[in-house]
């Protein structure tokens, strides 16, 4: 798996020109004006992983194929969606699919391109989007929480542990906090996430910058980058301008492009591993001569979950998984030469798969 990133934002603050540059695709408008954006726009990525390549080289395999990141553009929110405004209520629905939510935040100056709210307010705008998800939990909790009330109160213990954990939700959402800060405990957590609220979900802050500050970041970025920190969000600093052009070049004027901006990659790199930290993503491979493969799992995963990513047969039958640190793949010339090191080692079913591990599985028919 790779993960789901619902992209979400004011009109007008470069979201769906992000989207068509990290999809490198035009299925979304990028016009001046708002509620261009429809309906939601999917786009799949490779995620790049320059040891992906390398595997693949020492592997000598025919196809390389990297790992997926999924992105969902959501129609600009606007004051108000929650109440129907605009078009964004029609869309809260396809973010509660998400993982995770990327707020796009206009860190940019251009009296060309407008602004719904009339300033460049970053930080206003963050608590726009939050505010009409905020409304729209809310709401979706006092409907759900009632009839659970009553089945609480007779003596049904899987109400009453609903409801408990609802009435912790709702306590923030009243005092105008998202769902995420509520004190949730470890055992509590998956029954939490089931609730599915929109400000349950780990943020990412977009900062949309002009190209002068794509690389160091500007005032308006480095607000929001304290707004992150204090909620133990992830932030990332991207010109979605320079992504778009970046988007139309082949690989060698992409590298000439950056070099020329003083930029030492894409900022589609850094979005995916924001993403990945913020949803404690890793990535191991698999490698042989018919393909070079990427494969994401969540930290803490073993092994036969993991297997369970390529096929479910994988996981039923798991025997052993054998298994090679990165960099003993390639520091000892492939699978053979780690094997000849005795760098090849037999995890069992309690195995947790570490990033970078190059694995092959053996399993029960």
């Amino acid at each position: 798996m790779g993960f789901k990133c619902g992209i979400v934002g004011l009109p007008n603050v470069g979201k769906s020109t992000l989207f068509n540059a990290l999809t490198q695709t035009a299925a979304a408008q990028a016009e001046n004006f708002p509620f261009c954006t429809i309906e939601p726009n999917v786009g799949e990525v490779g995620v790049p992983d320059p040891r992906l390549d390398r595997l693949g080289d020492i592997a000598h395999s025919a196809e390389i194929i990297p790992t997926r990141l999924t992105f969902v553009d959501i129609a600009g929110l606007v004051r108000g969606a929650s109440k129907g405004e605009g078009l964004g209520n029609q869309f809260l629905a396809n973010i509660r699919e998400v993982d995770a939510i990327a707020y796009v935040l206009r860190c940019f100056e251009d009296d060309e391109v407008t602004h719904v709210e009339g300033k460049i307010d970053p930080l206003a705008d963050a608590e726009t989007v939050e505010t009409e998800l905020m409304i729209a939990d809310l709401e979706s909790l006092e409907r759900r929480v009632a009839p659970l009330q009553k089945k609480a109160a007779s003596g049904d213990k899987e109400a009453k542990a609903d409801v408990a954990l609802m009435e912790l939700a709702l306590t923030e959402l009243r005092e105008g906090r998202p769902a995420r800060m509520a004190s949730v405990s470890k055992e509590q957590e998956k029954a939490f996430k089931e609730l599915n609220l929109l400000t349950a979900k780990p943020v990412l802050y977009v900062c949309n910058v002009d190209e002068a500050s794509a690389g160091s970041g500007n005032a308006h970025s480095e607000a929001v980058a304290a707004r992150a920190d204090s909620e133990a969000a992830a932030c990332v600093v991207i010109s979605a301008k320079i992504e778009a052009e970046l988007a139309q070049l082949d690989q060698e004027e992409r590298l000439a492009f950056l070099e020329e901006l003083g930029l030492e990659e894409p900022g589609l790199n850094r979005l995916i591993r924001a993403g990945y930290e913020l949803l404690e993503l890793i990535t191991y491979f698999t490698a042989g001569p018919k393909e070079a493969r990427a494969w994401t799992v969540r930290r803490g995963t073993k092994a036969p979950a993991a297997a369970g990513v390529i096929h479910t047969d994988f996981e039923k039958g798991f025997i052993r998984a054998e298994t090679i640190s990165y960099d003993d793949y390639v520091s000892l010339g492939g699978e053979q030469g780690a094997k000849d090191a005795g760098r090849m080692r037999l995890e069992g079913k309690e195995y947790v798969v570490l990033d970078g591990d190059v694995m092959h599985f053996r399993f029960a028919n």
